[in-house]
């Protein structure tokens, strides 16, 4: 069992940044890939990013390419997700999933562990 705790969310204008963390516990001595989605009200859950166990493989959803960086501290056992130039339709509860794949996915159903979300609400 993997237990995943985000931390970061919060308010911010449009333009914006935000630095969101997702902390991981347990079995965290297993190589998983990591990713970040994200949920609207009435939408469903969407990819965003994801990243390889040792951080040279990442994969962004087009609509936050050039703007948000995943990352990883295997020595922290967390994963980050910087956003920049945030705008009002990037207003969503933003996830931390955990996968045992060896590469990342889009997926959401590849992903065994979730957080319990953190909210991000941009201003215009």
């Amino acid at each position: 069992q993997v237990q995943l705790v985000e931390s970061g969310g919060g308010l911010v204008q449009a333009g914006g940044s935000l630095s969101l963390s997702c902390a991981a516990s347990g079995r965290t001595s297993s190589r998983y890939v990591m990713g970040w989605f994200r949920q609207a009200p009435g939408k469903e859950r969407e990819f965003v990013a994801t990243i390889n166990w040792s951080g040279s493989i990442t994969t962004y959803a087009d609509f936050v390419k050039g703007r948000f960086t995943i990352s990883r501290d295997n020595a922290k056992n967390t994963v980050y997700l910087q956003m920049n130039n945030l705008k009002p339709v990037d207003t969503a509860v933003y996830y931390c999933g955990a996968s045992g794949r060896v590469v990342g996915s889009v997926r959401k159903d590849d992903y065994a562990y979730w957080g319990q979300g953190t909210q991000v609400t941009v201003s215009s």
